[in-house]
């Protein structure tokens, strides 16, 4: 038997045996206690007589094992899989079993609310827990039908995948049925229970059908949720992929859940959606979080269709679920939402960011990646999967036309809909639908690595003419794929007071040089930008006038997504050492206050602060982080009263202060002694103070402790976890120490949030010990936790925030010494390293 990390080859194997697996009947008892829930399985399925294989099923203890009639013996279950010897040709398998609750995040997530003490339960999945809940050939192409009955508490409520059939008295509790699912993965089977509140809605489908709506909430949180904007996202979802697909939505209903301490941001659940709480918005919050929130609802909706009604094969093709996913939520947010004008913006800041930066890391790999095993998948949820996927569709709708991209996924759906698929599944429908080669694009942008970069070179006679404009091609070292871009060149002028589009030219990109003949004759722009309108996924260099416009008239430029190219392209050089690390905080201090696309100035905050801590010259570190933190006050005070900019100015000012009087000034505003124009210090805003200060030794843990009594919610316990960590004292590093990687008692958010809180504060000598800490620990914990959990500790206890050579050298003595068999560490710890390298460039580079 295999145990935890099933492997490709495993999965073929065991599916060349199951020829087909008709259905679970899923019995959960959910009134057992604390600490485990019963867990009894029916399953039906043909198989190759004779043979044997396994079923997965990680549990406490295994009462019973029935197969065809057959009692056998329980020692065939290894709290893994069970192994199943002479199977039949039809077989009915019969498992009674306790499985665990969990507090990861991972299979069924148990969680006490601390405002009422209430228990609500929700389950996770993706990639490899169903099997934490019950017995599963865990492998997305073995499909079947799910019938869950579970007995649960009398008060609560219970959610599946399909709607109940009928609800019976038992005892002291209740016995929910629900109807058999569709043919569909186990990934994607939920159960979720606890006095959960709920409003409710329906709509209209496009065959004329209603499908019943349902959003729910922990009690203590539903009178923060905007339930009518869920449903009115929920309902634009609906109508816009029903028409571009030309296949109506494939459940019953649609229940969205917002559920405690989730590690992801949502899960497509098929017909029962889980999302983290975060997007139940408490006390203000930026419109970048709500556009976020936004482009969920819309990426599990478009989930229904792509890895719900259609799902991949094996995780290889990972990327026919997220990447789809993701582009089609932005393209439905600009095309049937009130999020229009910026919804390409946002998407150019976020996801652009997030997969440039995975695609120049030493672990990127192709959009249809290698996955070997289990290992290897859980470590592929990552930028390339989900944001170079979707960029590089972006560009594939650009080259092959929108209509015939959505013709071809009308047929696919039809073709394949409640199986299984490849990538040459979509790929021939593409071809047929465009009459393109999509197999030679697709092997140049879905089968290759790495990010291509486009930098433009003009020549010009003496009275400012354009003679010649190339654009030339180049790609990363061990990376030598050039591929075809369909993209755009923009001319701007700066007019005094704008600067403003005044050519456009749509082009194909291809080869090592391209000559933009339309270019020639016409008068040097201001600005020369290489993919405006943001099309195609590629690095850009500004030619040397361009950039001295972009950095005096970036805030001047009257395109939110032209801005979001600019901002992207001086980022990555900064990144690459190519423009100075003080220079780019100059270029934010002078433009980001006229920035009017909230998640571009969250994004740039957030490369802000990074460049702050770890790319400047460290000559001149303290001095830049002193005047930076008193610029962001000055830009503070100058937002608009009241505005999403005055917000994030504010709380970004908080986590930079560091001297006695910026200190002073957080005191102020969390006292009330100092005030800005139209802002509430609200609940979470007042927690952002808090730890500014705990992190610059003006609070004790007593005193974090009064805020966390002020605020006893699942909310302020998190707060509070960072606020604590945060305190720069060799006792409370420690104690974060302890509880994270020692006895690994938190669960899984407030683990996250005592992380982020760890290498806050400016005493870097309280850090020293807990290197060579980390390096003898983080083997064995990668082998003994949870993938959720020890993910967050390889990442978030790396001590990365203080780049050295002497890091680097500790981090690769580490690398070498691992085994073949921590692939998936090798992995995470290369990632940490990689950083490293990068801030040590930086920082080199950074000369003025």
């Amino acid at each position: 038997m295999p145990g935890m990390n099933l492997t490709r080859e495993e999965a073929i194997a065991r599916a060349e045996v199951i020829k087909n697996v008709a259905s679970y009947k899923v019995e959960l008892d959910l009134t057992r206690g604390e600490r485990v829930f019963g867990s009894r399985t029916e399953v039906r399925f043909t198989a190759q007589a004779g043979a044997s294989t396994f079923i997965d099923a990680i549990t406490d203890s295994v009462r019973s094992i029935e197969l065809n009639g057959k009692a056998l013996d329980v020692s065939l279950a290894d709290g893994v899989c069970i192994e199943l010897p002479s199977l039949a040709d039809e077989n009915v398998l019969v498992i009674d079993a306790d499985m665990l609750y969990t507090n990861t995040g991972e299979g069924l997530h148990r969680f006490v609310d601390p405002v009422d003490g209430e228990v609500y339960l929700y389950s996770q999945f993706e990639v490899p827990d169903s099997r934490r809940v019950y017995p599963v050939f865990e492998q997305p192409d073995l499909k079947a039908e799910f019938e869950f009955i579970v007995t649960a508490p009398a008060h609560w409520v219970v959610v599946s995948n399909q709607p109940e059939t009928s609800v019976e008295e038992k005892d002291e509790a209740k016995v929910w049925f629900f109807k058999p699912t569709p043919r569909i993965s186990s990934y994607i089977t939920a159960i979720i229970a606890g006095p959960y509140a709920s409003t409710r809605s329906s709509l209209t489908n496009s065959e004329g059908r209603e499908v019943p709506l349902g959003v729910f909430a922990r009690k203590s949180l539903m009178p923060y949720l905007d339930a009518d904007d869920i449903f009115e996202l929920t309902a634009q979802g609906f109508e816009f992929f029903e028409e571009q697909f030309k296949t109506p939505y494939p459940f019953e209903k649609y229940d969205q859940l917002f559920v405690p301490e989730f590690n992801a941001g949502a899960m497509e659940n098929a017909g029962a959606v889980t999302f983290l709480e975060n997007y139940i918005f408490r006390s203000k919050t930026t419109e970048a979080m709500i556009e976020r929130r936004a482009i969920t609802v819309l990426h599990e909706l478009a989930h229904m269709w792509f890895g719900d009604l259609v799902t991949m094969k094996w995780w290889n093709d990972l990327w026919l679920n997220e990447s789809f996913a993701e582009f089609m939520s932005t393209l439905a947010a600009a095309e049937n939402t009130r999020f229009a004008s910026e919804a390409w913006a946002t998407f150019s800041a976020s996801e652009k960011t997030w997969a440039y930066r995975q695609d120049q890391l030493s672990s990127t790999h192709p959009i249809v990646a290698e996955i070997n095993d289990l290992h290897d998948v859980q470590v592929n949820f990552d930028g390339i999967t989900y944001a170079k996927g979707a960029s590089v569709l972006r560009q594939l709708v650009a080259w092959v036309g929108q209509e015939n991209f959505m013709a071809a996924l009308k047929v696919y759906f039809d073709k394949h809909a409640w199986g299984n698929t490849v990538l040459d599944d979509l790929l021939d429908e593409l071809e047929t639908t465009s009459g393109r080669d999509v197999r030679a694009w697709s092997a140049k942008w879905l089968e290759t690595a790495g990010v291509n970069t486009l930098t433009a070179e003009l020549e010009q006679d003496e009275n400012d003419y354009i003679t010649s404009l190339t654009i030339r091609q180049s790609y990363a070292e061990g990376y030598e794929t050039l591929r075809p871009h369909r993209m755009v060149v923009g001319f701007y002028n700066y007019d005094g007071v704008s600067l403003t589009r005044t050519e456009r030219f749509e082009i194909d990109v291809d080869g090592e040089t391209t000559e933009v003949s339309e270019a020639a004759g016409k008068p040097r722009p201001d600005l020369v930008l290489l993919n405006d309108e943001d099309l195609t996924f590629a690095k850009l260099r500004l030619d040397e006038d361009s950039q001295q416009t972009a950095i005096s008239h970036l805030k001047d430029l009257d395109s939110s997504v032209a801005r979001g190219v600019l901002w992207g392209a001086l980022w990555d050089a900064t990144r690459d050492g190519d423009f100075p690390a003080r220079r780019y905080i100059d270029l934010v201090l002078n433009n980001l206050g006229k920035e009017t696309n909230s998640t571009a100035v969250m994004v740039q905050l957030r490369n802000f602060e990074l460049a702050l801590r770890s790319y400047i010259n460290p000559e001149s570190a303290d001095e830049t982080r002193e005047r930076a933190a008193e610029a962001m006050w000055e830009i503070t005070l100058k937002a608009e009263p009241g505005s999403d900019n005055q917000l994030q100015f504010l709380r970004s000012f908080a986590r930079l202060a560091r001297t006695e009087e910026q200190l002073d000034r957080v005191k102020a505003l969390l006292e009330g002694e100092e005030t800005l124009a139209e802002r509430e210090i609200d609940t979470d805003l007042r927690w952002v103070l808090v730890t500014s200060l705990a992190a610059g030794g003006r609070l004790t843990p007593a005193d974090i402790d009064a805020e966390r009594e002020a605020d006893n919610t699942s909310n302020g316990q998190q707060a509070a976890a960072t606020a604590s960590a945060a305190i720069p004292t060799a006792e409370a590093k420690a104690k974060v120490w302890q509880q994270v990687v020692e006895t690994g008692e938190l669960s899984n958010v407030v683990q996250r949030s005592a992380i982020a809180g760890f290498y806050q504060g400016n005493d870097d000598a309280l850090f020293e010990q807990y290197t060579d800490k980390y390096f003898e620990t983080i083997e064995s914990l990668w082998r003994e936790r949870s993938h959720e959990i020890s993910t967050q500790i390889i990442t978030g206890m790396y001590p990365g925030a203080l780049p050295s050579q002497q890091l680097l050298t500790r981090t690769e003595e580490f690398l070498n010494s691992l085994g073949d068999d921590a692939a998936g560490l090798k992995r995470q710890i290369a990632e940490n390293r990689d950083g490293v390298v990068r801030a040590l460039k930086v920082q080199a580079a950074d000369t003025l």
